[in-house]
């Protein structure tokens, strides 16, 4: 039995409100379960210095959760001076997965910069932040396309991503924080609507997994992604 009560393949709830920052040129609130993310995009005229004359733009993520997302508060990693290694590792991802999903030459030399604030954490944050993610980056090329500023759509997938691990020795997917705390087995996928596979990260927490368990838990996450881009396609379209 989850702690949740879910079906062992059953998602949390999901939802993607857009158009909560006013000023941001895509922006999207995204909730799965209690974990809730807030996911802006912002346009910049100038791809970094390593692209200039290639004619390529680039998608790069900051990644940040608050102080009171999670159960008890986290000092600002700023008046800590410096970024943890997981906050550079999860913002490094999310760039790396969504740069997957985009055509950077139709983008041209810009860059979109993408921002995941979690807001309240109930694991799974960097999975919604990249589902998330990308409805922000959708909007804000869609605003390129409508201006003429950019001459054919530079996105050619959908970019998704979902929790999946072995708890109480039955693969589940969409782990929520209990269940996360506890797995034996942990991973992330990320996938593009196709569906195909952008980056796994699977590991045993407690107990090694077999090549058959690992198989029921990439059933599980194209089944969850799916889900995750019918949302998408439901905020965006």
């Amino acid at each position: 039995m989850r702690p949740s009560s879910r079906k062992l393949d059953q998602m949390r709830s999901v939802s993607i409100e857009t158009g909560v920052m006013k000023h941001a040129e895509g922006s999207c609130l995204i909730k799965i379960g209690e974990t809730h993310v807030l996911c802006s995009a912002s346009i910049e005229d100038k791809a970094p210095s390593f692209l200039k004359n290639t004619g390529q733009g680039w998608i790069t993520a900051e990644y940040g959760m608050l102080p009171r997302a999670t159960n008890s508060r986290n000092r600002r990693e700023a008046a800590m001076g410096k970024q943890t290694g997981r906050t550079q590792e999860i913002q490094r991802l999310i760039g790396r997965a969504l740069r997957a999903g985009v055509d950077r030459r139709a983008l041209g030399e810009r860059q979109i910069v993408i921002d995941c604030d979690v807001l309240q954490a109930d694991g799974g944050t960097r999975c919604a932040a990249i589902t998330g993610g990308w409805v922000a980056l959708r909007l804000a090329m869609n605003k390129l396309i409508k201006a003429g500023i950019v001459s054919s759509d530079p996105i050619v997938d959908h970019i998704v991503a979902v929790s999946c691990g072995i708890y109480a020795g039955q693969p589940v997917l969409d782990l929520d924080y209990a269940e996360d705390s506890n797995a034996g087995t942990d991973g992330n996928f990320i996938l593009t609507g196709a569906p195909k596979l952008i980056e796994v990260q699977l590991s045993a927490e407690g107990a090694s997994f077999s090549r058959a368990e690992m198989d029921q838990l990439m059933d599980l996450a194209e089944a969850g992604c799916s889900e995750l881009v019918a949302a998408q396609k439901a905020a965006t379209e």
